[in-house]
């Protein structure tokens, strides 16, 4: 019983060794990113048309927005040793609304493909409610537990 005690310390600490990180590395990136944000700006005075380098700056915003979700997600897992769902789910609805923004600002998307990824986006958001109300509920059965052991 010990033996497993320690395996599961170290395998703790482990994950929490490697989450950290990969969140200094996101960190990094998201940095990195909107430095390169504000360099791009600068782009849109060269007037090259409405659309210019707008796609640019919609893509790089939107995943500047991904990358803060998953830090989000990574950071949550520090005060709660869990990975909530919802932050990841977030991320992944933000990168499919990204990809077809991208897709039809530049005319590039199909028919199919659009309904393809209308109806991802509806499983993920079904996912991301049942997400939400799962937590709802355990908090609220943590909630619970709480109250009886203090009566």
């Amino acid at each position: 019983m010990n033996i497993s005690k320690n395996i599961k310390t170290y395998f703790d600490r482990a994950v929490d060794a490697v989450f950290a990180v990969i969140l200094v590395f996101i960190l990094i990136g998201i940095a990195i990113g909107t430095i390169q944000l504000f360099m791009t700006t600068w782009k849109l005075l060269a007037f090259e048309g409405i659309t210019g380098h707008y796609i640019d700056i919609i893509a790089d915003v939107l995943t500047l927005y991904v990358l803060i979700e998953l830090s989000r997600s990574l950071v949550e897992y520090f005060h709660t040793h869990k990975l909530r769902l919802t932050f990841i789910v977030d991320a992944a609805i933000v990168f499919v609304l990204r990809e077809i923004l991208i897709a039809l600002f530049k005319h590039e998307i199909k028919a199919e493909m659009l309904y393809a990824f209308s109806v991802f986006l509806l499983v993920l958001g079904a996912i991301r409610i049942a997400s939400v109300l799962v937590y709802q509920r355990e908090k609220q059965i943590a909630e619970n537990d709480g109250t009886k052991h203090e009566h």
